[in-house]
């Protein structure tokens, strides 16, 4: 999976309704410098970015490094989108989920979907 990897409409929609549901029950990282911190601690469970982020070099490595630990990694079009599914009210390049909370069973359906 990289940041060029379209995903199919049904799963960009699960992967903000799961941040939606992770914000209000679990615990998300936001920024990312925060999700970095996550991915290499090993307790981010879905990490999303934003392929609109610019410059790319701020994302670049999270791919790979997400590959590395094994954590589910999604790629969505728009940081606004991303930063409204998080609660921030601020466009947000990059979130990790840490606690699944209440959108667990839909994170391990996401990915699924991802490796599949």
């Amino acid at each position: 999976m990289d940041l060029n990897t379209e995903l199919p409409k049904e799963i960009v929609e699960k992967v903000f309704e799961a941040v939606e549901i992770a914000k209000k029950t679990g615990k998300l990282k936001k920024g990312t410098n925060e999700t970095t911190k996550a991915v290499e601690r090993g307790v981010a469970k879905l990490v999303v970015v934003a392929k609109n982020t610019n410059p790319k070099e701020i994302i670049m490595h999270l791919p790979a490094l997400c590959e590395e630990k094994s954590i589910p990694f999604a790629a969505v079009n728009s940081k606004e989108e991303l930063g409204t599914a998080a609660g921030l009210g601020v466009p947000t390049s990059s979130v990790a989920i840490t606690q699944e909370g209440e959108a667990k069973s839909l994170i391990k359906e996401i990915a699924d979907k991802l490796k599949a």
